[in-house]
């Protein structure tokens, strides 16, 4: 008996392993069904790129946007077009086994063209604070990496809620977060730096506009009335601009905060330190206007 144990064993042990076949659900909805962890992705945008090699799949990755620069490695990898428009011819001689895109900022022409080719698509979306470690899950479980991906959204979750500054009854710092000057544009109340501001304690003066950039009138930034006004470092500096509004309480108050744009504006585990930055440089803010 013990010797027909140990034959079954061995049977069983020369058996090939069936691989469990891969199924996510993406932003778009769509299911997407993997046979294995695949090793030849491509990622369109540069906070995908970051994702993926922040769950660890960093050596999957065999093309990138013009814009992916985080981490150095992926400054090397082969270029297959910008957010304007994707080049097909170079994305099918890298024979990619999966594309990572994003549905707010990829053009949907692109996306339908790649899955016209008959090419496996992973739709994503990123608007608040929590879709990092929510993607950072999704990559985990979709590149064959689901413990480093659940450690680092555990991680990322856990340095945000430490972040968090206290109300102690006062009201929320009033900023007009400026993307862009010409146009004028701002972020919407879906976005990511307007959970950002109010984890800050403070509040953005356009969370009701839909949208993540919307454009807005000078009018309207006017009659707002901020008390600081905040952008990122790929905008132009906007002090010259706002100077002769001598009634504006961010002009009386000097307060004009300048955040790294790569930090704050991608939706990655660094978008910790953009958010720490900005909690930083909204203290003295706050504080002035704890005491009136």
């Amino acid at each position: 008996m013990i010797r027909f144990l140990g034959v079954w064993l061995c049977l069983l042990l020369a058996l090939p392993v069936q691989a469990a076949v891969i199924r996510v659900v993406d932003d778009a909805g769509q299911i997407l069904e993997l046979s294995h962890p695949p090793q030849r992705i491509i990622s369109l945008t540069p906070h995908l790129t970051e994702l993926l090699f922040a769950v660890g799949a960093g050596s999957q990755l065999v093309g990138v946007d013009s814009a992916s620069d985080y981490p150095s490695a992926a400054r090397k990898l082969p270029r297959v077009g910008d957010y304007s428009r994707i080049n097909f011819e170079r994305v099918l001689a890298l024979k990619p086994d999966l594309i990572v895109v994003w549905l707010d900022g990829n053009r949907a022409a692109d996306i339908h063209g790649l899955k016209k080719m008959g090419l496996p698509v992973l739709h994503t979306r990123a608007t608040r604070l929590d879709d990092v470690a929510r993607l950072l899950r999704l990559f985990g479980q979709t590149t064959g990496h689901n413990l480093q991906g659940e450690s680092a959204a555990q991680d990322f979750s856990a340095r945000l809620a430490a972040l968090r500054v206290p109300r102690l009854g006062r009201p929320p710092l009033s900023v007009f977060y400026q993307v862009w000057d010409r146009p004028l544009m701002t972020v919407g109340g879906t976005h990511w730096i307007s959970d950002a501001l109010t984890l800050c304690g403070a509040r953005n003066v356009f969370a009701d506009l839909r949208g993540l950039s919307p454009a807005v009138s000078r009018e309207a930034v006017l009659q707002r009335a901020p008390e600081v006004i905040v952008s990122g470092s790929d905008a132009p500096d906007m002090r010259a601009q706002w100077l002769r509004f001598s009634g504006l309480p961010a002009v009386k108050n000097k307060a004009f905060v300048r955040i790294d744009a790569d930090r704050l504006h991608r939706p990655t585990p660094r978008l910790i330190e953009g958010v720490a930055t900005l909690c930083n440089a909204l203290r003295p803010a706050l504080d002035q206007s704890g005491q009136r």
